[in-house]
């Protein structure tokens, strides 16, 4: 994975692989930081890796593992004098996705969630010492990929359902049968709470998130779906804040769909 961590003082563009974690300037020129993943520390036959990626807290990166340790790395303003500040350890299966608060958290609602294979997802609130806040049981099934915004936290399942959970609690409050296939990829525009969802089906969906200001309930509207024919969608981002653009690729495809509201 790749992902551009956007903190304060700076914006590392940060590698996840088979070998370990890379940092490197935001344009890629230098590389600021190199952790290596211990292999003798799982079985043989195990498969090691790192996955999932997000800022968090102002200062820290959080990188996931296939061991289920979460890396919270301390970034300072500049220079490589980055270090491993603690290592989260609620998880029993590997992370797959890590996602920080887009927006405005409610009072205690956390501003981290982590997800993993089991399906379990657990919401931090992050500082000097990282809080977990709570832990929302796995259905059997792998939450492939998380978002969190508005203290709502927004998770994809390898059944192809979006559920919604309240991040202080751990309520359920929504979930659709948004895809027939393994869905592989979330986003969330932050300005508008729009969510995009893609999948193996070959189907990209855009939602629409809110809370009802009279009951404080949860919404899910869908708003719009799009076929990239013949294609298993493994990858989708909105383009601009506000969600009125997206990009779509899929399995062995060199190409990158761009779809414009217009």
């Amino acid at each position: 994975q790749a992902a551009w961590c956007v903190l304060p003082s700076r914006v590392l563009l940060v590698l996840t692989s088979q070998k370990g974690i890379q940092m490197y300037e935001s344009d890629g020129s230098i590389m600021v930081y190199w952790h290596a993943l211990d292999v003798t520390e799982h079985p043989p036959a195990q498969a090691v890796f790192a996955r999932g990626i997000a800022a968090a807290g102002g200062r820290f990166v959080c990188v996931g593992t296939s061991s289920g340790l979460v890396l919270v790395f301390d970034i300072p303003p500049k220079g490589t004098n980055i270090t491993v500040s603690e290592a989260l350890e609620q998880h029993h299966d590997a992370i797959t996705d890590i996602a920080a608060e887009l927006g405005q958290a409610p009072d205690g609602a956390g501003d981290v969630v982590t997800a993993d294979d089991a399906g379990t997802l657990c919401v931090w609130s992050a500082g000097e010492e990282f809080s977990l806040l709570c832990k929302i049981p796995g259905f059997g099934c792998t939450c492939s990929s998380v978002k969190l915004w508005n203290g709502i936290v927004a998770a994809g399942y390898g059944n192809g359902q979006i559920r919604l959970y309240e991040a202080a609690t751990g309520l359920l409050r929504a979930e659709v049968n948004a895809h027939a296939r393994w869905i592989y990829a979330l986003d969330l525009a932050p300005q508008t709470g729009k969510l995009l969802s893609g999948a193996e089906d070959s189907f990209v969906h855009v939602w629409k998130l809110s809370r009802n200001t009279d009951t404080e309930d949860v919404e899910i509207q869908h708003c719009h779906a799009e076929c990239v024919t013949d294609t298993q969608v493994c990858g989708a981002c909105f383009c601009d804040p506000d969600g009125n653009s997206f990009a779509v690729t899929g399995y062995d495809l060199s190409e990158i769909f761009r779809y414009s509201q217009v």
